[in-house]
């Protein structure tokens, strides 16, 4: 297999592992330049140049994009992606876990705990959301950070005010999150590919610092995670549609608070701790899913006239609740169940003695009409896609 590690940083320790995993399970690796790729938009023939040569040929990718040229990272992850070319992560799922507010926006409609979140613009409403996330102290993050840069503690509304205010001055926006007490100083970081946790450690900060960072001078442990936080890391990944992430968890007192998930977790922390080789695993994932590339299904199903696809609840009082698929006639009704998410367990494409319960939401493909009908009533207003 012919892969490149899109990286600006050749020696960084996860570039070095991936490229030393690569060739003993005797792949062709090369670390290209992010910045130093051109892209050519032009109909039937999406094109990539490297230092103004022809880029490459490449079977698949691996995006290690820093957060500061996350925009041109994608716009390259893309061109790769239309013209074929596996990525270990897909360019939306990247986009979408780099934005903290559209994560955490996310994370609100699924079973996944998370701390109270606000976002404003408005000096006037920084008192109002500093209480509706329960009151002083706050962590206040930057939209988009990494390494805890970006991430502050604010002990009363004050000086929360004039964070807030110097930071909103240089354009940056900004989010209020709920200080978790009982996790000051300490997180732990499940490293998910694929459908399971291939290793976790506990991080705690340093002194009086309260972001455990490794790269803020934090300590790790290695860390057997129980049943709940393995479900839920697992689970988040799959929401942010990561094949390879790094999901940070507080240990709230009534169980795991998903923190951010991280669409390119360093493996230096997580690898001295465990002591498991986390980059033959990510290799050896990649060698399972590279002729399988992540299809955006809503864009390719919806391509039929008067079909969509949509997320349908099931509360208690449906009627949809306590029935099999089968006895409700749904592919006689032209909708199919495509995959049923029960807690942070996922059913794919379910039989049609499955039974569906209160609590599951069913992703489904059909009709409308019909998918509209089997909505909620108070959700109906929102068509499928």
């Amino acid at each position: 297999m012919r892969i490149g590690i899109l990286s600006r940083e050749p020696e960084n320790y996860s570039t070095r592992r991936l490229v030393e995993a690569a060739q003993n399970r005797g792949h062709k690796i090369r670390v290209l330049d992010t910045l130093k790729f051109n892209i050519l938009v032009e109909h039937g023939a999406p094109t990539l140049t490297y230092r103004n040569r022809a880029a490459p040929k490449l079977d698949a990718i691996i995006p290690r994009i820093g957060a500061s040229i996350t925009f041109y990272g994608l716009a390259v992850v893309r061109q790769f992606e239309q013209m074929g070319v596996f990525s270990l992560n897909g360019s939306h799922a990247i986009g979408v876990s780099r934005d903290k507010l559209r994560a955490s926006q996310i994370f609100s409609r699924h079973s996944v705990g998370i701390p109270p979140t606000a976002f404003v613009r408005d000096r006037d409403g920084v008192l109002p959301a500093i209480e509706a996330v329960g009151g002083t102290p706050v962590i206040i993050k930057l939209l988009e950070g990494t390494q805890g840069i970006g991430v502050i503690l604010a002990d009363t509304v004050k000086i929360a005010e004039a964070i807030i205010e110097t930071l909103q001055s240089t354009r940056q926006n900004v989010l209020i999150q709920k200080f978790v007490a009982e996790s000051r100083g300490r997180d732990v970081r499940a490293f998910v590919i694929g459908d399971r946790v291939v290793g976790a450690m506990r991080r705690t900060a340093k002194g009086d610092e309260f972001r455990s960072n490794v790269h803020r001078g934090g300590s790790t442990q290695a860390l057997e995670l129980d049943e709940t936080y393995e479900r839920t890391a697992i689970h988040a990944a799959q929401i942010m549609g990561l094949n390879v992430a790094g999901v940070d968890m507080l240990e709230g007192k009534d169980g795991p608070l998903v923190m951010e998930v991280n669409s390119s977790p360093g493996l230096e922390g997580i690898e001295h701790a465990t002591q498991v080789d986390i980059a033959g695993a990510i290799i050896e994932s990649m060698e399972e899913r590279v002729h399988l590339p992540e299809v955006d299904i809503r864009q390719r199903l919806t391509l039929a006239k008067g079909y969509g696809i949509a997320d349908v609840p099931v509360p208690k009082d449906s009627p949809l609740a306590g029935k099999t698929i089968g006895e409700l006639d749904l592919r006689d009704r032209d909708v199919l169940v495509l995959s049923i998410q029960r807690g942070g367990v996922g059913i794919p494409n379910p039989g049609g003695s499955v039974r569906l319960l209160a609590g599951d939401v069913a992703l489904c493909y059909g009709k409308r009409m019909v998918l509209r009908n089997l909505l909620p009533k108070r959700e109906r207003s929102e068509a499928p896609s």
